[in-house]
């Protein structure tokens, strides 16, 4: 309750920001919104009910910044949700940006995915559903910008690693995970300390020229997702199985990657890709310890941008391979996946229809997400979806029973 208190006085002070600091015009802006969903099925539920508002100050003097964005989240018969998704100052020099504090960062061309995006984590809690703003996390980070006509290198620090947030227990977005022993769980391990050792940290070069805008990038990080090492112990007098550990761990990864965008006639092409060492795969081999095995894999994409009859149209195919791949891991050694992106407007751009899907080509899965937005007033927004999940297996198929229509109305301001 001490969080929450602090987080509605801070609240509290970035709204009377606009009377304190009056003279120097900041900018207060921000949405109120709420949003319901409802299982599509025979007997339908709520899959969602929840009231957010966000906030965001800005202000900016000479050389100076500031950017303060919390947010509320309300839901039915559970305690509110507060916290701050950005807090952070800006410094501007000649050729030199730097910004300290809790910020999003976000690198990459790909849309919807995220391969060289690989700074801030992802809130997982609603699995891909929210806006993307919504799902990257905040981190604290020194990011500094170093300019020069073309070129542009960024270097980031993460004193602190923060991981992905997983969808709580009995969750519907809580992948079902059967084993033949109810098995137990030690969690003594999964934290990382706030040690120097353990912090983070990225580099990225861009040229952007009028033929083409390149970077190159690299990273010492963590794993956001927890890698899960089952120990399995037998009955030696029966040899059957008698328990099985689960112990969650983050592990040191090293990643290296490059993104390309340029324009060729009436399409914008589009290309990133990654190579991470030193992750780990659940494997079905007993020799191996723990049950996991260490891999390096690599994964891509390539996508394209055009328009055609007012229409605009997106697609992207994404690749991610395992090196020296062996048999007995679990997951397979290609996971081969395409995204197609739909977008018209009508009445003065008051009206959006739009229909994103992600497609999943080994196990025959998708998630569709069409969408119908309408301006109804200045600031005022209706949106009324679906996400609609096919298939029986793979990423997107194992959510089958968890189809949803949603309304979301939307006050920005």
């Amino acid at each position: 309750m001490n969080c929450v208190r602090m987080s509605l006085a801070l609240i509290y002070v970035v709204v009377l920001g606009t009377t304190t600091f009056a003279a120097e015009l900041p900018v207060l802006s921000g949405y109120v919104r709420n949003y319901t969903g409802v299982i599509a099925s025979k007997n339908p539920d709520f899959a969602i009910l929840q009231n957010t508002v966000n906030l965001s100050l800005e202000y900016r003097k000479d050389k100076v910044g500031l950017k303060i964005n919390p947010w509320l989240y309300h839901y039915p018969k559970t305690e509110l949700e507060i916290g701050l998704r950005e807090a952070y100052l800006d410094m501007f020099l000649n050729s030199l940006d730097i910004r300290i504090g809790k910020q999003q960062i976000m690198w990459g061309k790909g849309e919807g995915v995220f391969i060289t995006d690989i700074i801030s984590p992802k809130d997982m809690r609603e699995f891909l559903l929210p806006d993307f703003e919504e799902i990257r996390i905040g981190v604290n980070a020194l990011k500094m910008n170093l300019f020069r006509g073309k070129h542009n290198f960024e270097l980031v620090l993460l004193p602190q690693f923060v991981p992905t947030i997983l969808p709580d227990e009995g969750s519907i977005w809580r992948p079902k995970i059967s084993f033949p022993l109810r098995p137990t769980i030690d969690s003594t391990k999964i934290d990382v300390p706030l040690l120097v050792e353990n912090g983070e940290v990225f580099g990225k070069y861009s040229l952007m020229t009028s033929v083409a805008d390149i970077d190159v990038l690299g990273g010492y990080t963590w794993d956001d997702d927890p890698t899960m090492h089952i120990r399995k112990t037998m009955n030696p007098q029966t040899q059957t199985l008698a328990a099985i550990e689960i112990t969650p761990r983050h592990h040191r990864l090293i990643v290296a990657g490059t993104a390309f965008s340029t324009v060729v006639g009436d399409f914008v092409i589009r290309s990133e890709g990654a190579w991470y060492r030193g992750k780990y795969f659940s494997t079905l081999d007993m020799s191996d310890a723990d049950g996991v095995v260490e891999k390096d894999y690599i994964n891509y994409l390539v996508g394209t941008d055009f328009n055609l009859w007012e229409i605009k149209f997106s697609a992207q195919y994404i690749q991610k391979a395992i090196l020296d791949y062996s048999e007995a891991i679990s997951d397979p050694q290609f996971e081969n996946m395409v995204t197609f992106l739909a977008r018209r407007d009508f009445l003065r751009e008051t009206l959006t229809l739009d229909f994103f899907t992600y497609i999943g080509i080994d196990e025959s899965d998708a998630l569709l997400k069409p969408r119908v937005q309408y301006a109804f007033a200045d600031g005022f927004e209706l949106q009324l979806g679906a996400n609609i999940f096919v298939g029986d297996s793979g990423r997107f198929g194992i959510y089958d029973k968890n189809d949803m229509l949603y309304l979301k109305a939307k006050f920005a301001f």
